[in-house]
């Protein structure tokens, strides 16, 4: 029997029974409508994390103080305060892989403005920071290294503090004070936004970490040290001569633990991403029952069918349909009906995908491929929980078949 004619005979059963084909397919259509709106929110997440991974840096290695141990207690993470700028200066020299360094000089403090006052913290950088970070200015220039070196009181506004300070004029050749040091505003950074963690990025005066240290810290060590490479392919390497450079600048031999950390934009994203991974196959697990539930509805429907079409499965085998035949054709109707549900259920998974996004501005992405899977996902349903009423079908003696009332 020719396939289109397979079809055409399952459409026409199931439309003389449309409500309840439809309440059989109300599983199938549930479970693959929750299974893509999970996984457009899973994949929407992990596309947020990228973004907020790639919003820290271009290929970033972060430093950071490492840990100490007392009395056999171990301190935790940034009690080894060891990182000073000489140390992000010899990366700067002897690295062969790095395409820029830069200290972070962390200091807060009270800046006043023509236009008010705010507490923000101000961070001591090099010039690198801005390609490390990925984060031009909008208005003015950054700072460069006669600024760095001449240690002038130059300093670059994010774009919180320069709405604060001065709202709507351009802030760019204003004075402003910290700790009644005056500076002289030479650039506005490009609005970033807030971190994963809600931190306003924007909310943050960058100076030369030369200024930052004589005017406003008066600190040795620093925060952390940032550093790029000009490919992603380089920082495994990259990475790797990093520790070597500072465990020789620290003089740290043998087996001696280091006494920083070193992490790159990639673990970062990976930690993150695995995450959002796991909780994504999770929801899809959960949603997932309802196909279980779908399939056994399938099961259920069509052995009531088989029950009420036994003289017709009967006068089919009178007049020569074999058992392949017969099974076939349910097996058919199965699948259709699955293939439905699929498609009503991929219908409505998409509207309820963007209705999610709209209402609570969580990111949604649904992959190319998922609505092949959720097609090919459906018709496997329909062939698992056919295949047993088909076959049962199909092995009807057709004298009794006949002979049912």
């Amino acid at each position: 029997m020719k396939t289109k004619r397979l079809i055409g005979m399952a459409l026409g059963s199931i439309r003389k029974n449309t409500m309840r084909t439809l309440l059989t397919m109300l599983g199938i259509i549930i479970g693959v409508g929750a299974v893509l709106v999970m996984v457009a929110i899973g994949q929407g997440a992990k596309a947020h994390i990228r973004d907020q991974i790639d919003n820290l840096g271009t290929n970033l290695i972060v430093v950071t103080p490492g840990s100490t141990t007392q009395g056999g207690v171990s301190m935790g993470a940034g009690s080894a305060s060891r990182l000073t700028v000489e140390d992000a200066e010899m990366l700067k020299e002897q690295s062969f892989l790095l395409s820029g360094v830069s200290p972070v000089i962390v200091a807060f403090s009270q800046v006043v403005g023509s236009g008010g006052n705010w507490r923000t913290m101000v961070d001591g950088v090099s010039p690198d920071y801005g390609p490390i970070r990925n984060w031009p200015v909008t208005s003015g220039r950054f700072f460069d290294m006669n600024d760095t070196r001449s240690m002038r009181r130059v300093a670059v506004l994010g774009a919180t503090v320069a709405w604060t300070l001065f709202g709507d004029t351009d802030p760019v050749g204003q004075q402003i004070r910290l700790r009644d040091v005056p500076f002289d505003v030479i650039g506005v950074l490009e609005a970033k936004g807030q971190t994963a963690e809600g931190r306003d990025q924007d909310d943050v005066i960058l100076a030369p970490y030369t200024t930052v240290r004589t005017r406003l810290s008066g600190r040795q060590f620093v925060a952390q040290v940032l550093a790029s490479t000009a490919s992603q392919d380089d920082l495994p390497a990259a990475q790797a001569e990093v520790r070597a450079i500072l465990r020789d600048a620290h003089k740290l031999v043998g087996s001696e633990a280091d006494d920083f950390t070193v992490r790159n934009q990639t673990d970062l994203a990976e930690a993150a991403q695995s995450t959002a991974e796991v909780m994504t196959l999770l929801l899809a697990a959960i949603a997932s029952i309802s196909l279980l539930v779908g399939g056994i509805g399938i099961m259920n429907i069509m052995l009531v069918s088989v029950t009420e079409r036994t003289r017709e499965i009967g006068i089919r085998m009178a007049v020569g349909a074999r058992g392949g035949d017969v099974l076939t054709q349910f097996l058919v109707e199965s699948i259709v009906m699955g293939v439905l549900g699929g498609v009503i259920g991929m219908a409505l998974g998409f509207a309820a995908a963007k209705l999610v996004a709209g209402l609570t501005g969580w990111s949604t992405a649904i992959a190319p491929i998922m609505p092949v899977i959720a097609i090919g996902f459906s018709a496997a349903v329909g062939i698992f929980f056919g295949y047993y009423p088909a076959r049962r079908a199909a092995a009807l003696d057709p004298i009794q078949a006949l002979r049912y009332e």
